[in-house]
């Protein structure tokens, strides 16, 4: 439309709308307020999802589930488009693979009022750092919690000769968070901080200690965030020793204590993602209710106790999960594959003690009704009692 053109049509626009008794300058500013409304409503979800099973020593057998638990969570109840989840499992899932990514597919990419979601479930680990950023008060030495990649083996001579590892520090993502251009923020981390090891359950711990050190690359890599950030050395500590830096971090354990992953009724994975992700399916609760109800479902002899760090001030612990206020309706079960009169469904928010052959399932809006004929850990295959399609919210009832 040329210039000319759109200025008749803008004349006989106002025109019309003054002989159906409208006020022109009324009518813009509210066709201006209702694309800002459509503006905030369409913000983009992003999500990077961690899961490290193949380490060279000390194995696990869950965490690959674990963002698998997340990825389905994140599409069919808080409305994830697919395309905005990047998953780093196993090999992928390096030092400078992490690090990338989270540069590449959140602080790049997310705008201010964007819903980004960091899992990481795998080894956690200590490490000492001779020069610690933060110390604790009558101390000179620290031990700093760590995240290990798949390339994070312990040094040669290990435990008698002191050497550096490939592990990514908490403090690191502190920065790395302090990076994100929004708020809505939500950081899951499924590991420990110390080593232990147990009979009953597997421990998501990577042995660590005086003799394990921090890396130059480690510390370099700070180093550039500060300077990215503007952001002096005093400021970060004060900062860090505050609180996190944005939005809500959810994790495992206390600092202190161990993550378990177990086998649920033939489904290896995390305790905690495990049971994060099922009441998440189920219920549309604050973080801080969602925490009151996983507690008490995890053993006492396990001494694992997961707690939620909000920005301080920020009361986000109030906040509906993943800051998405209208999710999907609560759901126990969602439709992921059709083959003629065969569905194949995921069964996110279900007891698995409950998903027997036979066992019968319904649309969550009272269309669509299938039946178990098995189950193989958390999917199942159904036959098809009334017409369902892919991503048909199914809770369990006839």
């Amino acid at each position: 439309m040329s210039k000319s053109t759109r200025r008749q049509f803008l004349q006989f626009l106002a025109a019309t709308l003054v002989t159906l008794g409208i006020d022109p300058i009324i009518f813009h500013r509210k066709t201006q307020r209702h694309r800002q409304v459509l503006a905030q409503n369409t913000s983009r979800k992003l999500a990077l999802l961690v899961g490290i099973n193949s380490y060279s020593k000390q194995p696990l057998n869950g965490c690959v589930n674990d963002i698998y638990l997340q990825q389905e969570l994140l599409i069919h109840r808080f409305g994830f488009n697919p395309k905005d989840i990047y998953i780093l499992e196993d090999q992928q899932a390096t030092r400078e693979g992490i690090l990338t990514a989270f540069e590449e597919y959140l602080i790049k990419q997310a705008q201010p009022g964007d819903v980004v979601v960091y899992h990481y479930s795998g080894h956690g680990s200590r490490i000492f750092d001779p020069q610690p950023i933060i110390r604790r008060i009558g101390t000179t030495q620290e031990l700093n919690g760590t995240f290990v990649p798949v390339d994070g083996d312990l040094p040669p001579g290990y435990p008698d000769t002191p050497g550096s590892v490939k592990d990514i520090m908490g403090h690191t993502l502190f920065l790395l968070m302090s990076a994100l251009q929004t708020e809505n923020v939500t950081v899951i981390l499924d590991s420990c901080f110390a080593g232990g090891a147990t009979r009953e359950a597997r421990v998501r711990s990577r042995e660590g200690g005086q003799n394990v050190l921090v890396s130059e690359y480690e510390k370099s890599y700070q180093q550039q965030w500060l300077s990215r950030l503007n952001m002096s050395p005093e400021e970060f500590v004060t900062g860090y020793r505050t609180g996190v830096a944005k939005g809500v971090v959810l994790a495992a354990t206390a600092p202190n204590q161990l993550a378990r992953e177990a086998n649920i009724n033939g489904f290896e994975c995390g305790l905690f993602s495990y049971l994060l992700t099922h009441y998440m399916w189920n219920s549309a609760s604050n973080i801080e209710q969602l925490l009151k109800k996983i507690i008490p479902e995890i053993p006492q002899r396990f001494r694992q106790q997961p707690r939620y760090e909000v920005k301080v001030g920020s009361g986000y612990q109030l906040q509906t999960p993943y800051f998405i206020n209208h999710p999907n309706p609560p759901a126990q079960a969602v439709v992921t594959q059709i083959s003629g009169s065969n569905a194949q469904l995921w069964l996110g928010g279900i007891d698995l003690r409950n998903a027997k052959s036979g066992t019968i399932l319904t649309g969550v809006n009272s269309t669509g009704k299938v039946r178990i004929i098995n189950r193989n850990g958390i999917v199942a295959q159904a036959q098809i009692e009334e017409p369902v399609t892919v991503g048909t919210l199914l809770h369990q009832g006839g």
